[in-house]
Formats: C-alpha cells, structure tokens, sequence
C-alpha cells in the first residue's frame, strides 16, 4: 500500500445477511501525494492538505493520538466549533501559521483548491479517492461516447473535472453559487476550461424530477447529500425524507444498457444497511449489482481506518460496454 498512496485498499466487513447474501465492505485509502491523515484521537484528526496542515474534529476518533502533543501544536490551522454546534461543523479557524486564501492540492491530475470555511471542511474530501478511481475505470469501458454523468450535490467539483477529463459530458448540479463558482476555479486551475461541463444552480430534487419528465438520461449518476440543506430558493432539503424520492427519480434517470449510480452519506444516525435496502428498492426492476459498506481514510501514525461515510454502489447487469 505504502509503495502506491493513490490506490485504493479496501477490506471485507465480517457483517453477512444470510437472507440476502450482503456482505458490507471497508473502502479505505491512505490517500495521495498531496493528502495524509496523520493522526488521530480524541475527537480529533490531523491531516495534511498539500503544503499545509491542519486540525479540525473527527467525533468518530475515539482512541487516542499516536504522536506527540507537539506535532499537533505545529499544525498550521486549528479549527474550534463553537458552543451551539454539538455536531463540530460549525466554529472559526484559528491561524497559527499564515495561510493563503486559497491553496491547490493535486488529485488524480486535476487540481482542487483548498481554502478554510465556517463549516471545518476544506472544499475536498480525500475519502472519495476510491470512487473517483473506480468512476474512472468504469468510465473507459463505456462504449457510448461520450458517457453522460449526472454530478448531484457536486459541491466544488473534484468528481466533475475527473470525470469531464476522461471524455464524459457532465452534468453538475448544486444549490450553492458560491460552491459552482469555486468548482469553476478548480477547472481553471486544472486547465480544463474548454471540458463539456455543464453549470447547474438548482435544488437537485427539481432538476432531477424535470430531466424525468424531460425524458433525460444518464450513464453514470453521482449523489452526494448533506444532512440538511435549502435550494437557491429556499427548497428544504432533509436526507431522511427527500432521499428516498430522490434516487427513485435517479432511478427513471438512468440510461438503459450499462449504467450506474454512486450514493455516498455522511454524519447521519443510519446504516449502510439503509441506503443499501433503498438503493436496491428503487433499482428493483433493473438487473444490476450492489455493494454498499463505509468509506474510510488510513491514518499514517498508527494504520487505523478513520470512518467517514456510507456508501452504496450499483451498477448495471448489461456487460456491453
């Protein structure tokens, strides 16, 4: 693993529904050149971001740190959540070594541009490397050219500009105009400005239920929801409620023929179990594959897997690429 830090580990989870035959699975990465998480423990992570390292929460890092207080003391930001927020996503920052505004960390060739928000996140999550790889693997063996991705919650962009650099036509759709506009400055920043990606300022739910109605479709569907969120006009969106309509949409959404989808959740009370028993539910009258489990992050210090997400994949029986 060590003499390749871009490839994907992944282990089997020893979580078997005799019923069913599912196997849940553990999808870890020990991230990339520009990307380690050093350390953890305590309620919190270490990691570095290109030249830059930062601490922020981790609530699911029960242990305890592998390496000493001083390395932590030296990373370059901290951030503290404020008193009112239980869940550690929002606070400020605190500099303890200046900082640009903005900074490029380089993944699978295109360049993200991290910066420093309210909400503790810096614009990138490194645990998605193995679906960014796997999207890409998949993507080659597409025959439809070009293969048409649907970006759901795209936030700024990573997924999008790999997947428009393989040859794809994308789609991205998010309600923040300040998350398309820093997705933006990452196509420029990865020179991919003349790429087939196509800007969408909407509520994922409308624009979805409007392609169906359209009658759209699409190869490849990537659906990353927060907790909680509003659309550009106010659209209330709560994972637990508007999910389940939501992939039943994607359903109608897909093309016919190899397809498939990506769903990945984070920082909810539900399990892998769920999303898988939705995923299956809503694709029941496709024949197709599904694998559902967590994603995590490999720390350097100690070589624990850092939890953070669930994930589900599906992807079509139809072998004809």
């Amino acid at each position: 693993m060590a003499s390749n830090p871009e490839r994907a580990s992944s282990v089997e989870g020893a979580g078997r529904a005799t019923a069913s035959g599912l196997c849940l699975r553990v999808v870890a990465t020990a991230g990339f050149a520009d990307y380690a998480l050093l350390d953890c423990g305590d309620g919190r992570k270490l990691e570095r971001f290109g030249r830059f390292t930062v601490e922020r929460p981790e609530p699911q890092a029960l242990w305890r740190p592998v390496l000493e207080p001083g390395q932590w003391l030296r990373a370059d930001a901290t951030f503290k959540s404020t008193a009112a927020e239980e869940d550690g996503e929002g606070g400020r920052w605190r500099q303890n070594n200046p900082l640009p505004d903005m900074w490029p960390v380089r993944v699978l060739g295109v360049t993200a541009l991290c910066r420093l928000t309210a909400f503790r996140h810096l614009g990138l999550f490194p645990e998605q490397l193995p679906h960014w790889q796997w999207m890409l693997e998949w993507l080659r063996g597409v025959r439809d050219k070009p293969a048409r991705v649907l970006n759901l919650f795209a936030y700024t962009g990573a997924a999008s500009l790999l997947a428009a650099g393989a040859g794809a036509e994308v789609t991205h759709v998010d309600a923040s105009k300040k998350a398309i506009a820093w997705a933006k400055q990452n196509q420029a920043a990865s020179k991919l400005g003349a790429a087939p990606i196509r800007w969408i300022l909407d509520d994922a739910r409308k624009f979805a239920a409007r392609e169906v109605r359209r009658g759209k479709s699409y190869h490849l569907i990537l659906i990353d929801p927060p907790k909680f969120g509003r659309g550009p006009e106010g659209e209330v969106w709560d994972v637990f409620t508007h999910l389940a309509p939501l992939l039943r949409d994607c359903a109608m959404l897909l093309a016919p023929g190899p397809a498939a989808l990506v769903l990945t959740t984070y920082a909810i009370r539900a399990s892998a179990l769920a999303t898988d028993g939705l995923v299956r539910e809503c694709l029941a009258q496709r024949r197709g594959a599904c694998e559902s489990g967590e994603l995590a992050v490999i720390e350097q210090a100690g070589g624990r897997l850092l939890p953070t997400s669930l994930f589900t994949r599906w992807t079509s029986d139809d072998a004809t690429h």
